[in-house]
Formats: structure tokens, sequence, C-alpha cells
């Protein structure tokens, strides 16, 4: 009987057209089974103290930002801890689904999109409650005119922090294929910078991460 030959496969562009191929399979495969989510609370109870932390004003998403962000369910807060004397801004945008093309729309082309513009970019580690390794986020210096704030975002899944976009995207993949889930959230945070103190306004940022991020792992599905 003659040997079939499989050289062809030790060709790097034949190992990716292959991988490539497989990804496709089992993404449409994902995609073709009704997806089961747990059950998320809404965020509109989320709480208005936390900590030393007090909501100061409930935001309002308009209809035609709902439409593009498409996202099931939207919390934009602002909290104030008068022992520090600042203020820090939440906004949580959770999708039950990312198999019908909502998903959570990058920060990093968003806050370009509103005139603001980055000067820093870099990642953070923070320790927070109930974990035990750091998480690591998106930390962003941005600008808009004379104003700067510190941005903190991140992905949530399952528990799982992510601050890649491609990263979130290959684990999305995964959850839907062991899952059958692609549920996630966005959450982004924003400090004011005073006086061109970033490393002051990062480290609030920090602690205001740390006073919800127990609370807000109980209105996800984990």
């Amino acid at each position: 009987m003659a040997k079939t030959s499989f050289g062809f496969l030790k060709n790097r562009a034949v190992q990716a057209a292959t991988v490539l191929l497989v990804l496709q399979t089992l993404g449409l495969y994902a995609v073709s089974r009704r997806e089961e989510v747990p059950l998320a609370r809404p965020l509109a109870s989320f709480p208005v103290q936390l900590g030393s932390w007090g909501m100061v004003q409930e935001g309002v998403v308009e209809k035609e930002v709902r439409d593009v962000l498409k996202a099931d369910d939207l919390l934009t807060r602002t909290y104030y801890n008068p022992a520090e004397g600042r203020a820090a801004h939440l906004f949580v945008a959770y999708f039950k689904s990312q198999r019908t093309g909502q998903a959570p729309h990058s920060p990093k082309n968003c806050l370009p999109g509103s005139g603001w513009v980055p000067s820093e970019s870099d990642f953070l580690t923070i320790k927070v409650p109930g974990v035990e390794e750091p998480i690591r986020v998106n930390r962003y210096v941005v600008a808009k005119g004379e104003e700067q704030s510190v941005v903190l975002y991140w992905y949530q899944s399952r528990d799982r922090i992510i601050a890649s976009e491609y990263l979130a995207r290959l684990y999305m993949i995964a959850d839907a294929i062991r899952y059958n889930r692609t549920d996630t959230a966005l959450v982004r945070v924003v400090v004011p910078v005073i006086a061109d103190e970033t490393e002051t306004a990062t480290k609030t940022a920090e602690q205001f991460v740390q006073s919800f991020f127990t609370t807000l792992k109980q209105y996800l599905p984990s």
C-alpha cells in the first residue's frame, strides 16, 4: 500500500490556515447552539453607597447611544468620597451574548471619538478583596483641552478579569464552546486629574475599584 505524505502540513502558511479553519468550524458550532446564561441582577439596584463612596449623580445614557452600544444593561454613576475630597465615575455595560454582533466598544476607540486624546497607556495591577491574585487592568491618561483624567477599564466574564481586547475575544470563543456562553461586561472607571497629579488620581481610581469590586461580582453571572 502506498504511503501518504503529510509533509505539506509542515508549511507554516498551511498550519495557520488549518488553525483558522478549525477556529471557524468551532465558532460556527458555538453560534448554532442556543445560549444559556445565568441570570444577572439588574444594575439599577447597584448600591448607592460603597464604603466611603456615595453616589452623587445617576447618569443617563441617551437612546441613540444605547442603540449603538446594544448592551443589555447599563450603569453610569458618579460617586464621591468626602474623606478624600475626590470623585470617580463608574460605567458598566453588560452583554448577555456576543453571538449576534453585540459586543463591548473598546474605550480605546470611544474616548478619542469623544474628543479625549490619550497621553499615557499602560497596565495596572490592583489587589482586590476576595481574589488571591491581583487583577490586571488597562490604565489610560487622557486629555481634552485643559482637562485630564485617569481611565481604568477591563472586561469581566465568568469572574475572569481581562485587560486585552484580543484575549477577551479568544476567551469568548473558548467559553462559547465549553460553556455555551459569551456573556461579558465592560467596566470602566474615570477619575479627574487635579493639578497634574496623575499618580494621585490613579491611586484614587485604584481605591474606588477596591470599594466596589466584590459587590459588582454579585451583579454579574459567575
